[in-house]
């Protein structure tokens, strides 16, 4: 059975992470969407609304794991018995970060594989990052993310209390 892990702070979950998560679900019998925290950035939500977020989203995707981590990618990835590790790709810059990552954790582990998918064109310009600052800001963002994601980070912003109001 061949495994791959998605990793991933989901904050929010996106229609680009959805493309992928489908995308890559057809290339291993099981993937892990794996639920991180990243040190450099400042959540919107926290890892149990994130992990809630995308385990709604993935409800209808067959052999589909959503797992939280904190830790090396490659030791989530060796837990989880996995052989590759699928990232998302949307524009050169992301090459550049994702090919510098890609060498790292070949150094790290070299029995995983990285596999690039590029977004759908649709999707390219979306990220997590500016979704919540179009919200922040009081714009539309149903055409970024699921629907029921923009109800939660609708919510969201309004305990925040929306910028520029």
């Amino acid at each position: 059975m061949r495994t791959g892990v998605y990793p991933g702070t989901f904050d929010p979950i996106t229609l680009g992470h959805m493309d992928i998560i489908r995308r890559g679900a057809k290339l291993v019998d099981r993937l892990v969407v794996g639920v991180t925290t990243n040190p450099s950035k400042s959540p919107m939500f926290t890892i149990d609304e994130r992990m809630h977020m995308v385990r709604r989203e993935v409800a209808g995707i067959a052999d589909i794991e959503v797992v939280p981590f904190d830790s090396l990618l490659m030791a989530f990835a060796e837990a989880q018995g996995a052989s590759v590790i699928v990232r998302g790709l949307r524009a050169v810059a992301d090459f550049e970060y994702e090919f510098q990552m890609a060498g790292m954790n070949q150094q790290l582990n070299d029995r995983v594989e990285t596999v690039f998918l590029m977004a759908d064109v649709s999707l390219q310009p979306i990220a997590s990052r500016l979704v919540k600052e179009i919200a922040m800001y009081g714009g539309d963002i149903v055409k970024f993310v699921p629907a029921a994601v923009a109800a939660d980070v609708a919510r969201r912003v309004e305990q925040l209390g929306r910028k520029g109001a």
